[in-house]
This record gives C-alpha cells, structure tokens and sequence, in this order.
C-alpha cells in the first residue's frame, strides 16, 4: 500500500509563532469612508450552528435554490464612547497629539484604566490632523461572567470636519450594532485564536513520524540542517513551541443576519459554554477563529469580495436543536 505523503501546514507567513500581547486584538488597518460613521465594533464570539437560506448569488449554480450554510453567532451588544483621540502627521507616522475624555465615565471602566482628572474641553485642540474615538465594551450586559470591560479605539469615516461633528456629538454615548453595520455586508475579522500551549513539531507543523528503527524518537524532525553548521540551524526547520492564541485576521467575512430580538435564537438552556443572549446579534457565514466568550472586533472589508450579493440572502431555517 503506497504511503501518504504531503507537505507539512506550517506556513512561513507569520512568524514568530508567540502568544498574543492581550486576548483582544490589535487592528492596525486603516478604512476610510465618505459617510461620517463608526466603521468598527466588537462582539462576544456565542458560537457555530447552521440555517437554510436561499441563494441569492447570481454566478452560482445553485441560484434560487435552499442551501445549507455553517454559520457563527456574535453578540454585539453596545459599546461606549469614552473619549475622543487626536493625531497630528509627523515626519515618524501619525502620532496622538491630544485626548479628550467623556465628563461621566461608567465605573467599570475604572477596573480597566486610571483616568486623570484635566478639564479639558474638545474645542480648545486646534492643531491636528485625524481623528479617532476610543470606547469600551459592556460586558455586564451579557451573561458571559465579568464586568472588566476591553478598551480600544475606533476609527470615523468622513472628512476632517465631519470626524470632529460626529466625536463631539456622540462623546460619552453608546454605538449600536445597526448604527454601524447591515445585512448583507462583508467584514474583516481580527481577534485571538485558541490557546493550545506547547506542542511538539508533529502537532505545530504536521511532519511525518519517524521509522520505528530510527536512532531516536519518532515524533521528531528528521533533520536541523548541514552538520557544517556547527550548531546553527535554519529558523524554516519545524520545532516545538507555542501553538494557539495568535493574533490573527479572517477577510470578506459575510454578514448573513443582524438580529434585534434574541428570544428569536436563543436555546431552552442557552448556548454551550456561553449561555443566553440578551443583546443584539449577528450571524456570519463560516467559522470565525478564537473559543466562545472571546472578543471578536471586525470592520469594513477592505477588498470586498464582487462575487458575493451586497444584499442578505432570506433565512428559511435555523437549527436551534444545540445539545450539551
């Protein structure tokens, strides 16, 4: 019988394989935007299922037709403005300048960050170049088991102008999910993969086993490089060492539905290792990387897929049969 060969699946794209900084990502893409909007929010990742929709892609064969799609379940309840950020262009990049924040911050922001107390208003910044807004989640308002709040920033669409309009409008309120995002839309998804701690190159890297005659042990690699080397070896070579909790990106990710009303999806004895939903969600095709109970931040695609429909498909069916 002809053994199976194939190579291992361990891409050189990122490296150094180490762990993430934070459990929540870090997103250093810049969208831009015409309308005045938030173009980012965050969710708590509830988990997978599947639902019948009706094909409304018009290249593919099964057009009109019922399919099945794995989809994921995000709760996104609202996240608050906190304070309003200022950037200047410098010859080194784009450096903050000035931060304004919200005269009434939520206590819980508190286990977060200190806030030092300088009355300082948005209209005495004059010399700036970008806006951002930083917020915070609410994760009191679900039922995954903490009250510390994750803080990032955000970026605005629009011109300079309409930054400044839309931040002094909005400073210390709260962003909703439909204020942001529809139906229908593509998505870029940044957060933490699953943590599995330190694994050995058969697992990391997929290489093949070892003869069961060889001179050592079997779950190793075969070879670190020339024996001229002297003890060096190349960084290629497949090694044992952290797997899990990357910092990692998923592109043109598509919303599917985004839901107001949770007793619409939500199970008998809540979903497994997450529990009930009690806030705005959204449904995207596909899996989507980390466990449950993560962070999950995503913004608009930035190079949209033209094959998929910018409108939702219709939703026939969504299996809510979930066993523990």
């Amino acid at each position: 019988m002809p053994k199976t060969r194939r190579p291992h699946y361990g891409s050189l794209q990122f490296w150094p394989r180490k762990r993430a900084k934070r459990i929540y990502a870090r997103v250093r893409s810049k969208i831009s935007s015409k309308e005045a909007k938030p173009l980012e929010f965050a969710g708590y990742k509830v988990g997978m299922t599947h639902l019948a929709v009706t094909d409304n892609r018009p290249k593919s064969t099964t057009k009109g037709e019922e399919i099945i799609y794995p989809v994921t379940i995000i709760e996104c309840p609202p996240i608050k403005t906190s304070s309003i950020r200022f950037y200047k262009n410098t010859t080194a990049g784009s450096k903050l300048c000035s931060e304004v924040f919200s005269e009434k911050l939520d206590k819980e922001l508190e286990r977060k960050l200190r806030v030092k107390s300088v009355k300082k208003k948005v209209d005495d910044v004059k010399d700036f170049d970008d806006i951002k807004v930083s917020v915070h989640t609410n994760p009191k308002l679900t039922t995954i088991g903490k009250k510390k709040p994750e803080f990032f920033e955000i970026c605005i669409g629009g011109s300079k102008e309409d930054k400044l309009k839309w931040a002094k409008e909005n400073l210390g309120k709260e962003i909703n999910i439909n204020d942001v995002f529809q139906g229908g839309q593509q998505i870029d998804v940044h957060a933490v993969t699953k943590g599995k701690g330190y694994q050995g190159p058969v697992k990391r890297f997929g290489i093949g086993l070892k003869h069961h005659k060889s001179e050592k042990g079997v779950r190793r690699v075969g070879s670190l490089g020339g024996w001229k080397a002297q003890g060096h070896f190349m960084w290629k070579v497949a090694h044992a060492g952290q797997m899990g909790y990357h910092q990692r990106t998923e592109y043109n990710k598509w919303i599917l539905k985004i839901g107001t009303k949770p007793e619409e999806i939500n199970t008998k004895s809540g979903f497994v290792r997450y529990g009930l939903i009690k806030n705005p969600y959204i449904i995207v095709k596909g899996s989507i990387l980390g466990p449950s109970k993560r962070l999950i931040r995503f913004n608009s695609a930035i190079r949209g897929n033209r094959l998929v429909p910018k409108e939702a498909p219709s939703i026939t069916y969504i299996n809510l049969d979930l066993k523990k």
